[in-house]
């Protein structure tokens, strides 16, 4: 069986390609060979770079404790609602917690590499050398929670059905694939139309649906039914908005895969949702929920003083990642004329004050932000471009300062007055370039008269502490900033369409950089409902640094290319980065127990166990 793809040609690309000619034309679509000229053998597990850490025969995961009891029950906390059970799709608001609980992806990514999977519906995996195609091997034990076997066929119709009708970075990414050929019921392999080293990857990490028990018809609409998956849990209970709860599968097919040895050890997960993150924070304090990754600095460093935690009920712990921190920013819409102008954007920059805000609001705790890809070594903060760098970012030279090259570049400093007079006069300089000047105490447009002024649009109240502390800077210039606290359901609806003027959102990172990237800042992206380009990035020189980091093929190319794709975004005054904290912030109650071994890169909670079933 061959399912063939539409034709696809990533806009990013063909920026690319018109822009600097046939040099790059090895990036446009084409439809690979399903034969290479080095094959590799059929593996266990496959990385972006290098070979697996693990061997064949590895015995679990090194962070997971393959003797770890099973049984009770994890409580966990959401912000916001559901109204529907399907979240690979745009409507609705779905619970990010089905994958990979009850829909499971191809392979497992593993926590302690950058970016390695391993098998797990697929029992092995096999690309060529320039990861033209990737075949998967079904594991013949791999099951539907009906009991049906998963076959190649179902892995073909879920790509098919994830690139006509998922969400737009699934339809972008599994577009890319040319064709699928099934010559068997164990063996799909994908033909690439614009290979790339992250594309196997991708596939591998794609949830697998049940052919025969998904309606194609009806998949883009919210529904509360339950899709049909091969993970360890199913269905319990559901109490529609406000809690949906897991059983785990006693006869789960996989549950003795060296994967999986020491994962899934609760008897039930369940998930309950609260409109207010204050609502959540007492719930946690009343410990109506098992554990808390908690993400302000106030409530970290005050919240916790209370008797379950003074007499060891929960437990207060840090945790450290090699993972780039998270990007948390002020995010321009340059789609709007108000931030049409990069000096604008620059000046804007200038002006918040994170000293005086780490200081009164955080109590030193944080770091600014000083990179996209800050804390780790793809950051170009403090790095000289090497030559690998300059030759990629040569066309683009005249658009990057010397001091962003050089790795000398840093974010604003304050003398933390909250009222800096160097900072000031240095954005009234930017705002005169920009065709701005003050008249009468009010930042007005030369060519208008029209005042400066934008909404901030926030959805929890911490967010409109620091948005306000922003805007009562700006104040001081004459610039007018209007904060908009929006509910959940209206904040996440008015950014898939991008009906906003500024927001403060957070991006997080991964250790292997890819094709997120291309739906974060990509002309394509920019336009394209529901995206992640908040900002409406449209530069060509992003875009090639886009097509440079897909097209790496060894670490240190990809470590170049993420760096010059650090400089081309820094240059471009998109978001203001703020700040991250150190370290990961996380208080449980003391019946659950993570393992002795914590990961590299990111928290596991799925190796934890209950001590009290």
């Amino acid at each position: 069986m061959v399912f063939s793809s539409r034709n696809y040609r990533p806009i990013w690309t063909c920026l690319a390609i018109l822009a600097f000619g046939a040099a790059l034309t090895d990036l446009c679509p084409k439809e690979a060979s399903a034969q290479s000229v080095k094959q590799t053998e059929p593996a266990h597990g496959l990385s972006m770079y290098g070979t697996p850490e693990l061997t064949k025969n590895f015995a679990n995961l090194p962070y997971a404790n393959p003797f770890a009891p099973k049984g009770g029950r994890f409580t966990q906390a959401q912000e916001g609602s559901f109204d529907s059970l399907n979240p690979f799709i745009i409507k609705g608001n779905a619970p990010a917690s089905l994958v990979p609980y009850v829909v499971q992806p191809l392979m497992l990514r593993s926590a302690n590499e950058a970016f390695t999977v391993y098998g797990l519906i697929a029992k092995t995996v096999e690309t060529p050398d320039d990861r033209s195609w990737v075949e998967f091997k079904i594991n013949p034990d791999a099951r539907f929670s009906d009991g049906k076997p998963v076959t190649s066929a179902d892995v073909a119709f879920s790509w098919a059905l994830l690139r006509d009708h998922g969400r737009p970075a699934q339809r972008g990414t599994y577009s890319q694939v040319a064709k699928a050929d099934t010559p068997d019921p164990a063996t799909v392999r994908f033909v690439f139309a614009n290979p790339n080293y992250e594309l196997p990857m991708l596939l591998a990490l794609m949830p697998i649906f049940a052919s025969h028990a998904t309606d194609v018809e009806k998949f883009e609409d919210a529904s509360l039914k339950m899709p049909l998956g091969s993970g360890p849990y199913s269905l319990s209970n559901m109490e529609a908005g406000n809690s949906l709860t897991l059983k785990r599968n006693p006869d789960f097919w996989g549950k003795d895969l060296p994967v999986l040895r020491g994962l899934y050890n609760f008897d039930e997960l369940k998930f309950d949702f609260y409109r207010d993150p204050n609502a959540m924070f007492e719930a946690f304090k009343s410990q109506l929920y098992d554990m808390r990754v908690e993400t302000s600095t106030t409530r970290w460093l005050t919240g916790y003083d209370i008797p379950a935690v003074r007499d060891g009920r929960i437990l207060k712990k840090s945790f450290r990642f090699e993972t780039p921190k998270a990007l948390t920013g002020l995010i321009f819409n340059t789609r709007k004329p108000v931030f049409s102008n990069i000096k604008t954007r620059e000046a804007l920059t200038q002006l918040f004050d994170f000293e005086w805000i780490n200081r009164n609001l955080f109590s030193n705790i944080y770091a600014r932000t000083n990179s996209y890809f800050e804390g780790s070594n793809l950051s170009s903060h403090k790095q000289r471009a090497t030559p690998q760098e300059e030759k990629l970012l040569s066309p683009f030279r005249t658009s990057i300062s010397d001091d962003i090259m050089d790795g000398s570049f840093y974010m604003p400093i304050s003398d933390g007055s909250g009222r800096d007079r160097q900072l000031f006069q240095k954005a009234i300089n930017l705002f005169k370039q920009a065709g701005y000047e003050q008249r009468n105490g009010i930042m007005v447009s030369v060519a208008t008269n029209k005042p400066l002024t934008f909404e901030v649009l926030v959805t929890t109240r911490d967010k409109v502490q620091v948005a306000s502390v922003y805007g009562d800077t700006l104040k001081l210039l004459g610039i007018t900033t209007n904060i908009r606290l929006a509910d959940s359901s209206q904040y996440w609806s008015r950014l898939r369409k991008f009906d906003y003027d500024m927001i403060l959102e957070t991006y997080a990172n991964s250790a292997s950089p890819g094709n997120e990237q291309v739906n974060r800042w990509s002309s394509a992206a920019a336009s394209r409902e529901a995206s992640l380009n908040y900002a409406g990035v449209r530069s060509v020189g992003v875009d090639q640094m886009l097509a440079n980091l897909l097209a790496s093929r060894t670490s240190e190319e990809f470590t170049a290319s993420v760096r010059a794709l650090d400089r081309m975004l820094l240059s471009g005054y998109y978001l203001i980065p703020l700040y991250n904290a150190p370290e990961r912030w996380i208080a449980h109650k003391n019946r659950i127990s993570p393992p002795e071994n914590q990961p590299k890169f990111e928290l596991a909670p799925d190796t934890w166990w209950t001590t009290t079933p």
